[in-house]
């Protein structure tokens, strides 16, 4: 069907806003098609409405699903050779705090097959993205998901993003009380919100039962409320732990306490006016500290609460404020009407069933039901796999599903009577694995395969890693089964790489005249406690030798653990820098003839770029100066975080993060002024007039971002040493030696383009 059709046959099913604002989109589409809509007012136009570009030069997926073909040269959505008319996108569809129904799941498998390459992709944010979608295409989609009740509004651009929360709220054996109502109204009160639509970078906003656990994420988040109670003259209320200025990225910041109790009926004005507050003050120009969590730390969150508690008293009374929550509390009925069923006897169990009951089955706090876990690799499932999960959903559940923070998707209310049946239907469409949010249940970010922004191949990475870790599965020692990996194609931790036990970032270097993909191992996060605390890189590792570097590091584990020892207390009690240590002859890269597969990502044949540097002398590879200056860099940075999580000696951490960065900037400096002077402030003026001011250091896609962390250390050098602000400046550091070694690649190239 065209357009036109689509919107005559779906009729009074599509919400008469939603409708009209889709046929707004629509117009804007053909404004711009003919010049007529400015691109920057159209691009913005077209995020809101959840349309992103992407790249899309593989064509293939890693996890062995080959896209359809698509024979489009290289380019991307906005920039290139190719317009925005004849190259593929990606849509996010917003799923607010992970529910979705069988109707929906049943669309959202017609439209992938339609419009897509045929893969639905589960975000860490509990969203849906489809990949390689057409612009054009994009009004009818919108269409088709309003009418079973789905939106793209505002899942993109600098708004308040998808609302998560706990899939286990409602049946969790440990929450204080179930946030789904708080979620649905703040989702509902914020969306299109006038208010909500003048911000410098978006807001992000999530929910969690109880404190302990991790499935909510708050502490990650602009905004994240706990559930709490509090007793008042014999009377329970609810209200929430608010949280404030969380957020990932490149530099995480971890959030705040706003309010230890604020009354469940202050969450939406709270929000509203947190929202206005953000809008006025927050950063619009310098978009790389645009985020709540810049503003918390430039005021501080006394002055931040005093403001936004001034613009609570300022707000119109909103009747919403309180019947949005009322009416989602009256609305709230997820139990099935069947009653409860007998404990499953001593049958015999379908093949495989223990192995998975242990990983992927909860016991709900309501007698005789569970929750199970449908693991889903890397987030991805086909349409084949969404119908039979909406028959089988019907079938056991009344329907009651909600995609996770980890890329999976839970049923909730399942008999457990029923659980071997239903695990014998699931195992039959390819969906019975075992080893949800175990060592195994890896999350990663698109990387490489779609993200313009992608340095490495996270998805290549982490197929790899979960099939040889799946192959061993039975030989892990419990401690490890229990570890959580997280892999980025990038620094901005779009694969959570912060929180996990241990992460991977994608970084790139230039080793023997060619470009290999490397991914820095990041130890020290915590997922528990919802993102208790946040870990730093430790030492850049080549994609191909990252299997092996894993493998060290959970032996090491296993074979020094001491008694029931977390990870978390093994790495701060060891040291990281003798986990380093074992692990420094994996830095070393082989030589392109003696290896060559070091010079491919994970999952893609292709050579990964070839740089113009000639072979060295037969006694061995020339190495250049600048890459001994950087990897001393490097050391230092490591030395700082040592000096702050093992020593407690935050002035140390501050010298050497501010001496690594200087470091790193002589290198370049040195390329064209071999004598520099070893004085920080002609270092940091030279760099200035011959990076900064040129924008010869300036990243494509983050501007001079980087260089400013240089410029902003030496010229307001820190003075407060509390751990949240020296554990940002160690990670400023790290990113800017990065950006260093980028910018000596370009350089190299720009040399070798002008010989």
């Amino acid at each position: 069907m065209g357009a036109r059709n689509w919107k005559e046959a779906l009729g009074d099913r599509i919400p008469k806003e939603l409708g009209d604002e889709i046929d707004a989109f629509e117009t804007q589409i053909e404004l711009r098609r003919q010049g007529k809509l400015d691109e920057k007012v159209f691009a913005e136009t077209r995020l809101r409405r959840g349309v992103y570009g992407q790249r899309y030069d593989n064509g293939q997926r890693h996890d062995g699903i080959e896209s359809r073909s698509l024979n489009y040269p290289s380019g991307d959505l906005l920039k290139g050779p190719h317009t925005v008319w004849d190259a593929p996108g990606m849509v996010r569809i917003k799923i607010p705090y992970g529910a979705v129904t069988p109707d929906q799941l049943e669309t959202l498998a017609d439209l992938a097959e339609e419009y897509s390459d045929g893969i639905l992709h589960v975000t860490t944010r509990q969203d849906i993205q489809l990949h390689f979608l057409h612009l054009e295409d994009s009004p009818d989609l919108m269409r088709r998901l309003a009418a079973v009740g789905i939106t793209t509004k505002e899942a993109c651009g600098n708004v308040v993003r998808n609302v998560t929360g706990c899939p286990l709220a409602g049946v969790c054996r440990t929450e204080v009380f179930d946030i789904t109502p708080y979620a649905e109204a703040t989702m509902r009160f914020l969306l299109g919100h006038e208010d909500a639509q003048s911000f410098g970078r978006k807001i992000k906003i999530a929910f969690s039962g109880c404190a302990h656990e991790a499935c909510g994420l708050v502490r990650l988040h602009d905004i994240g409320a706990i559930a709490k109670t509090r007793t008042v003259d014999g009377v329970t209320l609810r209200g929430f732990e608010l949280w404030v200025g969380g957020g990932l990225g490149a530099v995480p910041h971890q959030a705040v306490r706003f309010a230890e109790f604020l009354p469940a009926d202050e969450l939406l004005p709270t929000c509203q006016a947190i929202s206005r507050v953000f809008a006025r003050l927050g950063e619009k120009k310098n978009r790389a500290r645009a985020r709540i969590k810049f503003l918390v730390a430039k005021l501080g969150i006394e002055e931040f609460e005093r403001l936004v508690l001034e613009e609570k008293k300022t707000m119109p009374v909103d009747a919403r404020w309180t019947g949005l929550i009322r009416e989602c509390l009256a609305a709230q009925d997820e139990e099935p009407e069947v009653g409860e069923k007998p404990a499953p006897n001593g049958d015999p169990r379908p093949h495989g069933f223990e192995a998975w009951a242990s990983t992927n089955v909860y016991e709900q706090r309501q007698p005789g039901f569970a929750v199970a876990t449908i693991t889903l690799p890397l987030g991805d499932f086909t349409p084949r796999q969404s119908r039979r999960i909406a028959d089988l959903a019907r079938k056991y559940c009344d329907g009651a599903m909600r995609f996770t923070v980890d890329q999976n998707l839970v049923f909730r209310w399942i008999s457990q009577h029923d659980l071997p049946a239903f695990y014998s239907e699931l195992s039959a469409a390819g969906l019975g694995q075992p080893g949800a949010q175990s060592i195994v249940d890896i999350t990663a970010c698109p990387g490489t395969d779609t993200c313009k922004l992608g340095i490495s191949s996270s998805r290549g990475l982490a197929t790899e890693l979960r099939r040889r870790l799946a192959a061993k599965a039975l030989e892990l020692d419990e401690a490890v089964r229990d570890l959580t990996i997280k892999v980025s194609g990038c620094f901005n931790s779009c694969g959570q790489h912060h929180v996990a036990d241990i992460g991977f970032y994608g970084v790139t270097r230039k080793k023997n005249g060619y470009h290999v993909p490397f991914f820095q191992v990041v130890l020290g996060g915590q997922w528990q406690e919802n993102a208790g605390s946040y870990g730093l890189a430790s030492g850049a590792v080549p994609s191909k030798n990252v299997p092996e570097a894993l493998d060290r590091i959970t032996d090491g584990f296993m074979r020094g653990r001491q008694g029931a020892e977390t990870f978390q207390h093994y790495v701060a009690r060891v040291g990281k820098a003798r986990i380093r240590e074992s692990l420094e002859d994996l830095f070393d890269v082989p030589s392109h003839d003696e290896n060559p597969g070091f010079y491919s990502d994970w999952g893609d044949p292709r050579e990964y770029t070839k740089g113009d540097m000639g072979i060295g002398e037969c006694a061995g590879e020339v190495i250049s100066s600048i890459d001994f200056g950087l990897a001393s860099a490097e050391r230092q940075v490591f030395e700082a975080q040592i000096a702050l999580e093992e020593r407690n000696d935050p002035a140390t951490a501050i010298e050497l993060s501010v001496k690594a960065m200087l470091t790193a900037a002589r290198e370049l400096i040195r390329v064209e002024w071999q004598d520099v002077p070893d004085d920080d402030a002609i270092v940091a003026s030279e760099f200035r007039t011959r990076f900064y001011d040129t924008k010869l250091f300036f990243d494509p896609y983050a501007g001079g971002k980087f260089a400013m962390y240089l410029l902003r250390a030496v010229e307001q050098p820190l003075t407060d040493v509390s751990q949240g602000k020296v554990h940002r400046l160690v990670e400023e550091a790290q990113l800017f030696i990065e950006a260093a070694y980028a910018c000596s690649n370009r350089m190299d190239e720009q040399r070798a383009e002008s010989a």
